[in-house]
């Protein structure tokens, strides 16, 4: 359970990054990056995926952080087409790491939701090219990764991958050719749509089943 939730600010290229850190009622054993939907549509950092998502990892003594993509919020700058976000992003896990070095020294989750999944597979590209530390789990809900060809295969074999069998933002069938072409499993959930919309209780156990192996 969220025992509260504060307010965090963090530098990024265009000025501050408005973060919730929601804390467990218990010490932490590391901390989570859940990065929210599309900001251009009216995706934020309260997005019912991405809240669900949080609530599942604080549940496993997990510090959650959901920042807000720049121009969203109290988050300063402009809509960057996922360039920009990427930037603030990267800025923000190096400072996370100075200021809590013993979270950061724990268990590390990225997660993202649709336009938030191609942030994090960004990010994961980069540390892995630099030889950087990388993150203990990588969940992608609703992924729209595979339409960032120039890094969609910077996948790590063990990733909870979880689609809507609905969608009709990201069709499952492009999901599916991604993943083949990366041979590595998707978790489906009948009848889902791109929201979850009545399915974030299986969303949520799906999550906590994972969570509960690191």
């Amino acid at each position: 359970m969220t025992a509260h939730t504060e307010t965090v600010q963090f530098d990024g290229l265009a000025g501050k990054i408005d973060c919730a850190f929601d804390w467990p009622d218990e010490p932490a054993l590391g901390w989570a990056l859940v990065l929210h939907p599309n900001p251009a549509q009216g995706g934020t950092r309260d997005n019912k995926v991405v809240t669900t998502m949080a609530r599942a990892c604080v549940q496993q003594k997990l510090v959650a952080v959901r920042p807000n993509f720049r121009g969203i919020g109290l988050s300063e700058g402009e809509f960057d087409h996922g360039q920009g976000e990427m930037l603030d992003m990267a800025a923000l896990v190096e400072q996370f790491r100075v200021r809590y070095p013993e979270l950061a020294a724990g268990q590390w989750v990225l997660g993202g939701f649709s336009f938030g999944t191609s942030i994090g597979l960004q990010m994961y590209a980069q540390w892995q090219a630099q030889s950087r530390p990388l993150p203990n789990l990588v969940i992608l809900a609703g992924s729209a990764a595979l339409r960032f060809r120039h890094f969609a295969s910077a996948v790590p074999a063990d990733a909870l991958v979880i689609h809507g069998e609905q969608d009709d933002v990201v069709p499952l069938s492009e999901v599916l050719d991604w993943a083949r072409s990366l041979d590595i499993p998707i978790t489906v959930i009948p009848n889902a749509g791109h929201f979850f919309h009545g399915k974030l209780l299986i969303l949520r156990q799906l999550l906590l089943t994972r969570l509960k192996t690191l």
